[in-house]
């Protein structure tokens, strides 16, 4: 069987509180883009699972690799048959996007429906929060308020349809760690929620990334990417989650220059539908 983990952005990320447990309290709004990886499965007859991957490089173990976890939390509870495991990983490493965390929790909903093991969605939903805060949401995997560490969601009614996304990479990889160790939480003047109610053009100055100021001072090609992408007409321009991609709301009928950024970036279009 063939899945398709698609990565996401944040729109607006506002760190807001330290909690007891040593983790951010945050408000942001996760969004599902076309990019994705590729995630075959199939049953091998053999007496162990085996894992091999292709595209980008994942470093170190594949058995540390969060698809392998995932397996390893399904299988311990239902004593899966082995399988063959091949990911075709395209969305970059430490970009903001969300591509590990959407390669476990689809792991686990290609699980669920391969083996018809009838988990329910909150099952999955606890399951796949063990392997990351921002995982839950690919389980539902629709556009979605998210509070506490990222795990709390709510269904949102945002759409961008029509719009043209531009996101860049720089081929930059953000420590997550890093980037908060250089942000005050604090309340926004105006909450994300009713931010993103307004017309997107008005978002710039509403719509706010709080990891953008310290991410920014360490890496000013970062900080460059966003402000070509408004040179180049985008309605709305931010960092994706701590970095290190970087997006571009455009209308339709709107041209941007793709020559104009450097040819060693990784660049995604889409028309979001």
């Amino acid at each position: 069987m063939l899945y398709f983990p698609n990565a996401k952005i944040n729109i607006g990320l506002n760190v807001v509180s330290k909690r007891d447990d040593g983790f951010h309290n945050l408000s942001t709004l996760f969004y599902p883009l076309q990019l994705c990886d590729g995630l075959e499965i199939v049953e091998n007859g053999l007496d162990h699972t085996r894992f091999t991957q292709s595209g980008l490089i994942i470093e170190g173990n594949l058995t540390d690799n969060l698809v392998y976890r995932a397996y390893q939390l399904i299988n311990e509870r239902y004593d899966i048959p082995h399988i063959d495991i091949h990911l075709h990983k395209k969305v970059p490493f430490g970009a903001g996007l969300g591509g590990g965390s959407a390669d476990a929790s689809f792991m686990l909903k290609a699980l669920n429906e391969m083996f018809e093991l009838s988990i329910c969605t909150q099952e999955l939903i606890d399951l796949s929060l063990t392997l990351g805060s921002d995982c839950p949401f690919f389980i539902l995997n629709r556009p979605s308020l998210a509070k506490g560490k990222g795990e709390v969601l709510a269904l949102s009614e945002l759409s961008l349809s029509g719009y043209r996304l531009v996101l860049i990479n720089p081929n930059i990889m953000v420590s997550t760690p890093e980037a908060f160790r250089y942000v005050t939480p604090h309340d926004p003047e105006i909450s994300l929620n009713d931010a993103i109610k307004l017309p997107v053009k008005e978002w710039k100055q509403k719509v706010k990334n709080d990891f953008e100021k310290s991410v920014f001072s360490q890496y000013p090609a970062i900080q460059e990417l966003k402000e070509m992408l408004y040179a180049e007409g985008a309605e709305y321009v931010s960092m994706s989650g701590s970095g290190s991609s970087v997006f571009g709301l455009f209308r339709i009928d709107v041209d941007w220059n793709r020559d104009a950024f450097d040819p060693s970036y990784f660049v995604w279009e889409e028309i979001i539908k």
